[in-house]
């Protein structure tokens, strides 16, 4: 004979009923947590968004004039070496060569520093602290 407790079902099946409810409900919350971040991300996407675009129009502006303003300033430069120094052609032009090989590797070091770290902070937070909460640690 089964033990029944009035329900009409063995013990075994009610567990595994509670067992299912409480996976259903688990899962409930883990879809509307997720929910809710994504939301967070997709607002924090679009203000990052119109920020890096206007930033980018303004920088490749700003490269562009800075572009010609170098190439003015290494033709001085190469004219200088040769004239003032009285390096030849090709030394005056290794000479600038290799100070422009000097601050490209130091601007894409820093540069490179620079980029490093997290690009969405809030949802990086969020999903942090729903982790230690899901998980209890």
């Amino acid at each position: 004979m089964t033990e029944s407790n009035g329900s009409g079902q063995p013990p075994e099946e009610r567990r595994s009923g509670v067992a299912r409810v409480a996976a259903g409900r688990v899962g409930a919350l883990m879809t509307s947590v997720m929910d809710l971040h994504v939301r967070i991300a997709l607002q924090e996407v679009d203000r990052e968004k119109r920020r890096l675009i206007s930033g980018a129009l303004l920088i490749s502006g700003g490269l562009a004039l800075l572009l010609l303003a170098l190439i003015g300033a290494e033709l001085a430069l190469l004219l200088w070496l040769h004239g003032a120094q009285g390096l030849s052609w090709i030394h005056a032009a290794l000479a600038v060569a290799a100070l422009d090989l000097v601050l490209a590797g130091v601007f894409v070091r820093v540069g490179g520093q620079l980029l490093k770290g997290p690009y969405l902070p809030q949802t990086i937070a969020g999903l942090s602290k729903t982790t230690k909460a899901v998980l209890g640690r």
